[in-house]
């Protein structure tokens, strides 16, 4: 019976142990997932029309900035984890963009990032002009942040960058759908994915120190 007792006692230990591995996991790759159906429809009706790829833009952005961010306040490892997965999840939704264009496109001109018209960014024909951009931005990004990585006003204004970029999640696929006039490409995975990433995303210290005045003050 003792024996019993003790094999239970180490499979609930156990358990107990692989409970933050799979919350953790969760985490990580919980945000990309609800792309994963919209991948595949997609593929299947080699349709991009009804996915704007400026949330791509909205997500590259501000995950890039939470990188940089946690250069500066360096939280939990999860949320780093998280971030470059989501980036590599944007990248593979916008080379199946450009792919399932480039196939159904009937012009022969092509939008490129080297025409430098602001009428077709984020329109780009080719897959490289998106990473070339994205490689261009974390440039800029690190040489900012190595000069003023010291500075706790900078770190906390990429934190609220981050943020607040996030925040900006489903306006293009609003967007996108009051152009189209329907909302075929904003499914309920989308609104469960902006729900987990504002949930888990770090918090800049100052909103933390300024929501308790703000709601004292409306309590008053």
């Amino acid at each position: 019976m003792d024996a019993e007792v003790i094999l239970q006692e180490e499979k609930m230990e156990g358990l107990w142990t692989l409970l933050p591995w799979l919350a953790s996991c969760l985490m990580v790759f919980g945000g990309a997932l609800p792309y994963l159906p919209q991948y595949q429809e997609i593929h299947r009706s080699s349709n991009a029309e009804g996915f704007s790829t400026k949330v791509c833009l909205v997500l590259l952005i501000a995950n890039i900035l939470r990188i940089f961010f946690w250069l500066g306040k360096q939280f939990e490892l999860t949320l780093l984890l998280q971030s470059v997965v989501m980036i590599l999840t944007m990248f593979a939704m916008l080379h199946l963009c450009c792919t399932v264009k480039n196939t159904n496109r009937m012009s022969t001109k092509q939008q490129r990032l080297s025409d430098l018209d602001f009428r077709y960014f984020w329109k780009w024909n080719a897959f490289e002009d998106y990473l070339l951009f994205c490689f261009g931005f974390t440039v800029l990004c690190a040489v900012v942040t190595l000069v003023l990585l010291d500075s706790a006003m900078f770190v906390e204004m990429l934190g609220y960058l981050a943020v607040m970029f996030e925040a900006m999640l489903g306006l293009p696929q609003l967007l996108q759908n009051f152009h189209n006039r329907s909302t075929k490409g904003m499914r309920s995975p989308k609104l469960i994915q902006f729900i987990l990433s504002m949930t888990s995303a770090p918090v800049p210290n100052a909103i933390l120190m300024v929501m308790p005045n703000v709601l004292s003050h409306q309590s008053h």
